[in-house]
């Protein structure tokens, strides 16, 4: 497809076609609180950037088998795996790369240092309450690498009366799970708590032709546990604790032999959080997080097969949100500190701190929104100054325009900067800068909108060939600052409710490409889209999801094609009672065979059923 002659017919329809997060049409959005877009609560009618909320509701009704199987069906996302749920998974937001995309859990920052990419085969989805997904350059609001955007995951919060929930179910490959939580408020203290456990023997994690191919199935088992505790000191004053804990044994193929080759992977955060209202109109949160990415390998019996990295981020922040009659004055601190311990290399051992000093200001004036915000990061790279502003016009009637300009930037990850025979310590920091248009219609019952983007990212580092470095006498290749990129797309999504039918859908156009080779970045497709429709007669929910994607690219020289796939997923929950629930679902239901990453397998028709207690 011509990405110039697609481009110029979805530009001409911003005056027709209005996109707007397909996940509010279960809701008023008027009603709809926004948290990551500003770090602040905000309503969603007020919120400049694209952004995508699902909750509870829309991931128990989709059956969905992991976060990223959530993320997968909206708007500007697309992900690559390699092999089954259990296997490493990498997730692209329009059209950057994964390591260009901040993923938080509960406001903490998750992820590895040395690879820059969030473990996302990690993060349970029973302990998954709700999830934010802004788009475009948000590094004035949360510093490095929100080029592409922000994930938020949310987990319960523990708010209102008790309440209980409980799942069990099975599936195709011996799939098995099983969870249980239960929140409320007793008194002056609101708790959450919750655990879950799910495995299955999956598929192979490779294809014949593969390296290290081997025809066993590669299973995983994952076992996770969450809690949060807040305690109200007076009105207005809080302080609480939160921690989750995840741990994934995933096996993949390293070769055909007896040996069973395997994954560890521990997910760890924790925090302790208070939060004041010094004044009516002055709010202020201080937080102080840990979050651990353990990563461990056995690829064979010998000494020399076993790997382990781990990364470890302390963050400190300090947020003051003062309301200055409509307007809204922010003000941040934050401190970081990542540090690395690796069995394989000593060079990745170190430690990096980074302090950033940020201030935004929301002006609401009438029909006009405009938001604006700075930051200063200042770390071992150097210091880093980003900003951003955005416009936001309300016609009434639900219709609004709005535009907005932002730079950002991505750090050099620990490989790229210290690796044996890879990492270059000079290495700068990718720079972004980003320019959008939006329109949006939010309707009691209907939400459309449409919006264009062009993001231009510079000093990108790639691997080098030869290695431009030449100081220490390379001649192989390494990471370096030789590639820059520009991210261009379309996005039309909207959703309805028709009586008891609910429609909702979402199409991509997008062209992310080198700018010096001219070919398309790996692994991300021209276009893609998610169509879904639900059916509620009585007491039976009935629904069907179709994902479609264009051919993709394995790798950069565009020499290894992936085609193209439809996926149908069928899906069906029936309510025993006010409590209980069946789901059935059916994946993949026409047995389509596809490719997310070379060589690398995908499952096949699957189906789950599962009996629920409570909403989620």
């Amino acid at each position: 497809m011509n990405f110039h002659v697609t481009r110029q017919a979805a530009v001409s329809s911003l005056a027709l076609a209005m996109a707007v997060p397909c996940a509010f049409a279960d809701s008023n959005p008027v009603d709809t609180v926004v948290v990551t877009a500003t770090r602040s609560p905000q309503r969603a009618p007020d919120v400049i950037a694209q952004t995508v909320v699902v909750d509870a509701r829309e991931i128990a009704r989709s059956g969905a088998g992991s976060v990223a199987d959530v993320l997968q069906r909206q708007p500007g996302i697309e992900i690559a795996r390699n092999g089954g749920a259990g296997a490493s998974t990498s997730v692209f937001l329009r059209g950057a790369n994964s390591n260009q995309v901040v993923v938080l859990l509960d406001g903490v920052r998750i992820g590895s240092s040395t690879s820059g990419v969030a473990s996302w085969n990690a993060v349970p989805l029973e302990a998954v309450d709700r999830i934010e997904i802004v788009y475009g350059p948000l590094s004035t609001l949360y510093g490095a690498d929100a080029i592409g955007g922000v994930i938020q995951i949310f987990t319960r919060k523990g708010e209102g009366t008790a309440t209980a929930g409980a799942s069990l179910g099975a599936g195709s490959d011996a799939a098995r799970q099983a969870s249980a939580h239960v929140a409320g408020t007793a008194g002056t203290v609101r708790y959450a708590f919750g655990a879950g456990h799910e495995q299955s023997d999956s598929f192979s994690a490779t294809k014949p032709g593969a390296f290290g191919f081997n025809p066993d199935d590669d299973g995983y088992r994952r076992s996770s546990t969450h809690g949060r505790l807040a305690l109200a000191l007076a009105p207005g004053h809080e302080i609480g604790a939160q921690v989750l804990h995840s741990r994934l044994r995933a096996q993949y193929d390293s070769g055909a032999g007896s040996f069973d080759s395997r994954n560890r992977q521990d997910l760890n955060t924790a925090a302790v959080f208070m939060t004041n209202r010094f004044l009516p109109n002055w709010h202020s949160t201080v937080q102080l997080a840990r979050s651990e990415d353990k990563s461990g390998s056995f690829a064979n019996a010998s000494a020399s097969g076993a790997s382990q990295i781990d990364t470890r981020q302390d963050d400190l922040s300090w947020q003051n949100t003062v309301t200055l009659g409509a307007d809204t004055l922010q003000l941040l601190y934050g401190h970081r500190k990542e540090a690395v311990e690796s069995s394989s290399s000593a060079a990745l051992g170190r430690e990096r701190i980074t302090n950033a000093y940020a201030a935004a200001y929301a002006l609401r004036r009438g029909a006009h929104l405009l938001d604006l915000s700075a930051r200063q990061d200042r770390s071992s790279y150097g210091d880093k100054n980003t900003g951003a502003t955005g416009y936001g016009y309300d016609f009434g009637g639900g219709v609004r325009a709005s535009a907005s300009l932002g730079t950002s930037f991505r750090a050099p990850t620990f490989n790229e900067l210290y690796f044996p025979g890879y990492g270059v310590p000079t290495n700068r920091p990718e720079r972004g800068r980003n320019a959008e248009l939006g329109l949006r219609y939010d309707g009691a019952r209907t939400q459309l909108g449409a919006v264009w983007f062009r993001n231009r990212l510079t000093d990108m580092i790639v691997s080098a060939t030869p290695c431009p470095d030449s100081s220490s006498g390379r001649t192989g290749s390494c990471a370096y600052n030789v590639a820059s990129a520009t991210l261009e797309g379309v996005t039309l999504s909207g959703a309805t409710r028709l009586g008891a039918l609910r429609l909702r859908g979402s199409a991509d156009w997008q062209d992310p490409h080198d700018n010096g080779s001219g070919k398309r970045l790996a692994r991300r497709a021209r276009e893609h889209a998610s169509v879904g429709a639900d059916y509620r007669a009585g007491r039976l929910d009935t629904g069907a999801e179709l994902q479609v994607s264009g051919a993709r690219f394995d790798d950069a020289a565009n020499l290894r094609r992936l085609g193209g796939y439809a996926l149908l997923n069928l899906y069906a929950t029936w309510q025993l009672n006010a409590d209980l629930s069946l789901l059935a679902r059916v994946n993949n239901a026409a047995d389509k065979e596809y490719e997310l990453a070379r060589n690398y397998g995908t499952g096949g028709r699957s189906w789950f059923a599962g009996l629920r207690y409570g909403i989620r």
